[in-house]
């Protein structure tokens, strides 16, 4: 099946922006990103930003994402893939980084959403002069690793804000 990825959510405050790979099955059906309830993404990030509750309404979360200069998109445009695994993923497509760096010049930080969405993106680009590399382990719950590590490793975020 073929599949495409979400336009970015960034806007003139964002210096830190989230990649993923792609969205998951659940994502592209709620027409969401991190919109399956198992993916740790936004426990994470309201866990971080000492937000006790991560609200049900997907704008307000896009909004809190904002207020704090973060934004989301993916390193791949579009794909083929069943199911919602990195790993099954294929004859994919790059976004176009080129435009979008020139687009948004105040991003400076880079957070990768598991090893796949940064292999993908080295490959085409390698490293962008002025922009911080952040490979983090990927909330998605096919990756095992505690919850709590997980949030020691994305607590890099807080030296960005």
């Amino acid at each position: 099946m073929t599949i495409a990825s979400f336009d970015p959510i960034v806007d003139h405050n964002t210096r830190i922006l989230v990649l993923g790979s792609i969205p998951g099955v659940k994502s592209l059906e709620k027409i969401e990103y991190y919109g399956n309830k198992q993916n740790q993404f936004w426990k994470i990030i309201f866990s971080l930003l000492k937000h006790e509750n991560v609200p049900e309404c997907y704008k307000n979360k896009i909004s809190f994402l904002q207020e704090n200069g973060i934004g989301l998109w993916d390193v791949v445009q579009n794909c083929e893939r069943k199911g919602s695994l990195d790993i099954a993923i294929k004859n994919q497509e790059i976004n176009d980084f080129d435009s979008f760096f020139n687009e948004h010049p105040q991003i400076t930080t880079l957070l990768f959403n598991g090893k796949i969405a940064y292999q993908f993106f080295y490959k085409k680009y390698g490293l962008i002069k002025g922009i911080t590399y952040y490979v983090m382990p990927s909330t998605s719950p096919a990756n095992t690793m505690s919850f709590e590590k997980k949030l020691k490793e994305w607590s890099v975020l807080l030296n960005h804000l």
